[in-house]
């Protein structure tokens, strides 16, 4: 699920402003008894989000609210593909959309994560809408350049700790036409080299869907895990991780505990969870399903997560959206499947907590330790 709003110039310019933003922060008072865990292995984080990008003063709240129970902060997007065949240079656009935005991260201190789309974030099966409709394809040379040429400048402009350089493979090769995920491939391979050319310490890694991993989504409930990607994607330093079980799973306490650890099992691999959760309310999903969603199973699956990660060699926990989406603002041109993931804030979209957000917020009082 890539799809989050990069148009926030405006942001841009206030966010690196302390005194504004600090006039606009404001915390959520939760309690809850204590985890039973007293330390984590793992950063704890969002990317900024918010329900809707026609409020400012909304986003900025938004950022005030979850910059306070985060240590790490992902970015990730896809390539601005019609930005860039328009003649906007990759400078251009990261200048505009992410610099000030990262500057304000460091103030606070997080560790970085930035994964690159080079396909489409929300329909697996296709090329970025964005290509789709000029008639080009990640299959094609020229398009791999491009995606080539903006890693290299959000890795050289915005330094982050962590570089993703596709998102979800293992759904995007059994999803998509073999020629998008062939391109995909190629176009992440090559992307190394430029990266390795100016930055030789940055971790580089590609995200799977775990729930593909497990036979769930497509398959038929036997777990056929990834070993395909580590061939495809030799490069991989760390495993990013994607997963929305309530698609699959009833209750959150049916999922393995070693739902994520078995994907390194005999390799020497950390990992992180990149995008997830859990609903908070239901909706008819995919093929006339019912999915099944309540304000209790998703705080119950925020604890749930805290014990898989624990099980796991991790190192980052990213619920991506801190906030609901408000579904009568979603522009005209995003994909309607942004529904299926509208309900994953641990805020609703006035803001308001849910009880999701005390589960969180006891989980990332616990001591950052390494495993």
């Amino acid at each position: 699920m890539g799809w989050i709003p990069t148009n926030i110039r405006q942001l841009i310019k206030v966010v690196i402003s302390s005194i504004l933003i600090g006039q606009l922060f404001f915390l959520i008072s939760c309690k809850e008894e204590s985890s039973v865990a007293t330390t984590r292995t793992y950063y704890m984080g969002f990317q900024n989000s918010a329900p809707r990008y026609d409020d400012f003063n909304l986003i900025l709240q938004t950022l005030g609210l979850w910059s306070t129970r985060a240590d790490a902060a992902m970015i990730t997007t896809e390539v601005p593909w019609d930005s860039l065949l328009a003649g906007k240079t990759p400078q251009q656009y990261v200048k505009n959309n992410y610099v000030g935005l990262v500057e304000y991260y460091r103030t606070k201190k997080f560790k970085l994560w930035v994964y690159i789309d080079p396909q489409n974030g929300l329909n697996r099966t296709s090329d970025a809408n964005s290509l789709v409709a000029v008639g080009k394809s990640i299959a094609q040379p020229e398009m791999q350049k491009l995606y080539r040429r903006f890693v290299v400048v959000m890795d050289s402009m915005l330094h982050p700790d962590h570089l993703g350089l596709a998102l979800e493979t293992n759904l995007i090769r059994v999803a998509a036409p073999s020629s998008i995920y062939n391109g995909v491939k190629k176009a992440a391979n090559d992307a190394v080299a430029d990266v390795r050319a100016i930055d030789p310490t940055v971790k580089l890694s590609v995200s799977v869907q775990a729930d593909v991993a497990w036979g769930k989504l497509l398959g038929n409930g036997t777990y056929v895990g990834i070993q395909q990607d580590f061939t495809d994607f030799p490069f991989i330093e760390e495993l990013g991780v994607s997963s929305y079980p309530y698609f699959d799973f009833s209750n959150p306490d049916d999922i393995p505990t070693d739902y994520y650890s078995k994907l390194v099992q005999g390799k020497s691999l950390k990992l992180m969870i990149t995008e997830g959760g859990w609903t908070s309310s239901s909706f008819d999903g995919p093929n006339q399903k019912v999915v099944a969603g309540s304000l209790e199973a998703q705080q119950k699956y925020i604890t749930r997560q805290s014990q898989l990660l624990d099980a796991a060699p991790s190192i980052a926990w990213f619920q991506l959206p801190f906030t609901d989406i408000d579904l009568t603002k979603i522009p005209a041109n995003v994909d309607p499947s942004i529904r299926y993931f509208s309900y994953l804030g641990l805020v609703d979209i006035n803001l308001q907590p849910k009880p999701s957000l005390t589960a969180w917020d006891n989980i990332f009082q616990r001591k950052l330790s390494s495993k």
